[in-house]
């Protein structure tokens, strides 16, 4: 087990947040334990290294005249939503300890989602050739990451009871689906605090 602090950021802009996450890459490299660092976002759309314009839905004018940022960001992957209701964790972890493998590190973050899923009776899985995860043909979380000199940044999103309406914006991922959220398959009431409460445990 490795050491690993756990920073809770609330509802923060999501530029603030990115800074602090480059900040805690530079403090893991200079040898501090690792960070896990949980938040929620003001709505936001976040751009990919891979995303492309055509998977925008409506214009950009449109959907900043909404409140709606739109940033491009140095992770992996396409255009994806972040807003409140929505728990993101970014960790940022030395993968070293982790052999060096982000294809099996992604495997593992994964894992802990479908793992938290399973505490509300949720059945999530993955989906051959596609990251995130499912429920049935719905995604509920999508992920992301970055790497500096293998310490990890950026991340995962979890929709827990963010509105989901606003991804209609968007082909979340660069793909035609409907995203769902743990509010909408258990019709009952839960925050993103529940949820990181029993993610950090995994």
């Amino acid at each position: 087990m490795f050491d690993c602090q756990i920073i809770d950021l609330g509802l923060i802009d999501y530029a603030q947040a990115y800074q602090f996450q480059k900040d805690c890459v530079q403090k893991v490299l200079n040898g501090e334990p690792q960070k896990l660092i949980f938040c929620e976002h003001p709505a936001v759309l976040t751009m990919g290294r891979m995303s492309k314009d055509s998977n925008f839905l409506w214009e950009k004018k449109e959907i900043e005249k909404k409140g709606v940022k739109i940033l491009p960001i140095d992770r992996g992957g396409e255009v994806t939503l972040h807003a409140p209701g929505q728990l993101v964790a970014y960790p940022i972890f030395n993968l070293n300890n982790y052999g060096k493998d982000l294809k099996a590190f992604l495997h593992r973050l994964e894992a802990v989602i479908i793992n938290v899923l399973k505490d509300y009776k949720i059945d999530g899985h993955r989906l051959d050739g596609k990251t995130g995860v499912w429920v049935e043909r719905d995604k509920i979380a999508s992920l992301g990451v970055g790497v500096k000199k293998w310490i990890s940044f950026h991340g995962l999103s979890v929709n827990v009871s963010n509105d989901l309406e606003l991804f209609r914006m968007i082909r979340t991922s660069g793909m035609d689906i409907q995203m769902t959220s743990k509010q909408k398959k258990c019709n009952t009431q839960v925050t993103p605090i529940d949820i990181q409460k029993i993610m950090w445990h995994y």
